[in-house]
């Protein structure tokens, strides 16, 4: 039976996706892994390639090992988050790369060559491993792979000891639900994030039998695996989908958070200053106080 892999989630109408195309990108919660699949297994694999090169090349290389030889590969992504570098990317990779553009992408048809040049060294440079900086497992692709960034660093800064059960919503790797379990006070910590690699690496950095973490979109599990009366959730809303900024995703994190609470239950969050979530905040919270605006980024507490 002939296997189509799609890697990512294009725009509607962009490319035509062959039907029974089997979804290996880690961003889709229930997918297959890329890595996972067998060398020379695949048919035929769509790509829309990441925009960052350490992860992009990752992702081409694992592509490029898991086809069958002289099975076709559609690389595409948009000008201006990195279309522009696919073909030297592939031609590195002894690709013959037939290239075109069209609605702002480019897209690169190749062949799998017999013999693929500098795969194995892409695939161990985008493979997960321990960050000397941060002391943990990360790995290219993942929020901030490779540094904590400055808004959870704030909000670290001024995060209180915690108690009861709560909640990481866009957990990442895990570095400040590492906080929040230094306090023996905590019972029970779910960390949710929609990348498989974030959830991956914090079920490696946080081993702690209080913590369950789940691959999942915050915005489908409201009511769902216990996420409810919780006492505290702690989070760094993401606001980006797909490469896209997206308030809205921002604003459904806070509606979750709140749903998941108990009355009296506290949220701490911290966001890029000119994100708009205060109405948001205000309509689903009994109290909001800004404890911190600096440096672009403003910590809250929302309490239920």
């Amino acid at each position: 039976m002939t296997r189509i892999l799609l890697y990512g989630a294009p725009a509607h109408g962009l490319v035509e996706i062959p039907p029974g195309a089997v979804q290996v990108s880690p961003l889709s919660p229930g997918s297959e892994d890329l890595a996972a699949q067998p060398d020379a297994s695949a048919d035929r694999i769509l790509v829309l390639a990441p925009g960052g090169t350490i992860e992009r090349d990752h992702v081409l290389a694992q592509a490029l090992r898991v086809l069958k030889p002289g099975a076709p590969l559609l690389a595409f992504a948009p000008k201006d988050k990195g279309g522009g570098r696919l073909k030297k990317a592939l031609e590195r990779f002894g690709c013959a790369v037939v290239e075109d553009a069209r609605r702002h992408h480019r897209f690169c048809n190749v062949v799998r060559p017999d013999q693929p040049r500098e795969i194995d060294q892409a695939i161990a440079a985008g493979a997960p491993r321990v960050v000397p900086a941060l002391g943990v497992w990360s790995q290219p692709g993942v929020f901030s792979w490779d540094r904590l960034d400055p808004g959870s660093a704030q909000l670290l800064g001024l995060l209180p000891p915690l108690a009861g059960r709560g909640a990481d919503l866009g957990c990442g790797v895990g570095l400040l639900a590492a906080r929040v379990l230094a306090s023996p006070a905590v019972t029970a910590l779910a960390c949710v994030d929609v990348d498989r690699r974030a959830v991956e690496c914090a079920r490696h950095n946080l081993d702690d039998p209080r913590v369950t973490v789940l691959w999942a979109d915050v915005r489908r599990i409201v009511g769902e695996a216990g996420l409810s009366d919780l006492d505290f959730v702690v989070m760094n809303p993401p606001f980006h989908d797909g490469g896209t900024e997206d308030r809205n995703l921002g604003v459904a994190f806070v509606q979750a958070a709140a749903a998941m609470l108990r009355k009296g239950g506290v949220c701490w969050l911290v966001a890029n200053r000119h994100l708009p979530y205060e109405a948001a905040l205000a309509e689903a919270f009994s109290a909001v106080t800004v404890r911190s605006d600096a440096g672009g980024y403003k910590v809250i507490e929302a309490r239920r």
